[in-house]
């Protein structure tokens, strides 16, 4: 059967309904809190691609990352938020201006407890529409560029280009991904020549993106100079530093963080072709 474009989906609706309700279970029985954070913030994000949208003097959030920082910081050690997310410049089939993303964050854990986290999260969702849970394969950076014909010693453009042309079309069985190169540490900790960070993919979409989160202050203000300087270079405008996230930084934990972006998971378990189809949209 075929729906019109915008067209309300009950059928979809009702499945991210019993997915959203399983999310919710599985954090709270593995002893996470949900917490709230402001849309509207003053800084929106530090990596140089996103494009925030700006009302009046502050933007939407493009995700709820530095807010639920200053939370952790606070002295709560696992906590999640399901939230609307908005990005300028997105559209497509798997992309929407506003989104809902999942973000959680455990302290005390690493990078190999979110992925194990991870998995376990899927399969309650899966399990919520009658899906079986997916098994995951766990594949290095290096291992998947190589067995596209590439090596390491890739400029940047040209590493992304082989990503995109020659690695992720292949990426339609749930794999996580591993071990970035360092200058894709974003807000990551970096573990000798490598990026202590790793993506989920699911029914060929790149469903979550997590890191081991970097805490030193001074690290993270040169990342966001880095991002400010190649904003301004392509003639956009820089993103602010987050002083506030900065001064609270050295109270955090060690933490290990993870984003999900919630349509799209519902797409992977249900088969839905296009992310308009598992949201409510405004015609207008």
């Amino acid at each position: 059967m075929k729906h019109a474009g915008g067209a309300i989906r009950p059928d979809l609706l009702r499945a991210r309904g019993a997915i959203l309700h399983a999310l919710r279970d599985w954090f709270h029985h593995n002893g996470y809190i949900e917490v709230h954070t402001p849309v509207m913030v003053g800084c929106p994000a530090l990596e140089e691609h996103l494009e925030p949208i700006k009302v009046g003097q502050q933007f939407l959030h493009t995700s709820p990352e530095f807010a639920m920082k200053r939370v952790l910081a606070s002295g709560l050690s696992r906590i999640y938020q399901i939230t609307p997310c908005f990005r300028d410049e997105e559209s497509g089939r798997h992309h929407s201006k506003e989104f809902t993303m999942l973000e959680w964050y455990r302290a005390g854990a690493g990078t190999a407890e979110l992925m194990d986290e991870v998995e376990s999260l899927i399969g309650a969702a899966a399990t919520a529409v009658q899906v079986s849970p997916p098994r995951f394969e766990r594949r290095q950076v290096t291992t998947l560029m190589e067995d596209a014909g590439h090596k390491d010693n890739l400029d940047q453009e040209a590493w992304f280009r082989c990503w995109i042309d020659k690695v992720e079309p292949h990426l339609t069985a749930p794999t996580i991904v591993h071990g970035y190169p360092i200058w894709q540490a974003a807000m990551a900790t970096v573990r000798g020549a490598i990026s202590d960070r790793f993506e989920v993919y699911l029914g060929g979409l790149e469903l979550a993106n997590a890191f081991a989160e970097e805490i030193d202050p001074q690290t993270l203000r040169q990342r966001f100079i880095q991002s400010a300087k190649i904003r301004e270079a392509a003639g956009r405008q820089a993103h602010p530093i987050d002083e506030i996230l900065l001064n609270v930084t050295p109270s955090m934990p060690r933490t290990a963080g993870i984003a999900v972006g919630i349509d799209r998971l519902v797409m992977a378990l249900t088969g839905a072709a296009e992310i308009a189809e598992v949201q409510v949209r405004d015609k207008g």
